[in-house]
């Protein structure tokens, strides 16, 4: 079974910076993509922000210019550097890997259990 820490969540003012980890234990044959995603009850849950082996992002309109995510591919990291929040971007926070478990099957959508941000004075 692959697992996930995820770390870096909790309460922080409106302005104020956080930054979140995901780090993937267990076997991986291959992880192509990371990401972040976010929900608020009621909602769907929406995406933040990814990357790829080669390190192009994507990042979602609302967090653009705010938000940094970045990896290490030796150590299997997924990072978000979160500036400048707004109580808007509270939230549970997600990673999520594109990854190939195991040779003898294909890739798929793996999930960690979330971590809660909250942006509040």
């Amino acid at each position: 079974q692959v697992q996930f820490v995820e770390s870096g969540g909790g309460l922080v003012q409106p302005g104020g910076s956080l930054r979140l980890s995901c780090v993937a234990s267990g076997s991986i044959f291959t992880i192509y993509a990371m990401g972040w995603y976010r929900q608020v009850p009621g909602k769907q849950r929406e995406l933040v922000a990814t990357i790829t082996r080669d390190y192009s992002t994507t990042y979602a309109d609302s967090v653009k210019g705010r938000f940094t995510i970045s990896r290490d591919n030796a150590k299997n990291t997924v990072y978000l550097q979160m500036n400048s929040l707004k109580p808007e971007d509270t939230a549970v926070y997600y990673c999520n890997f594109k990854a190939r478990p195991a040779v003898s099957v294909g890739a798929t959508s793996l999930w960690g259990q979330g971590n809660q941000v909250t942006v509040s004075s």
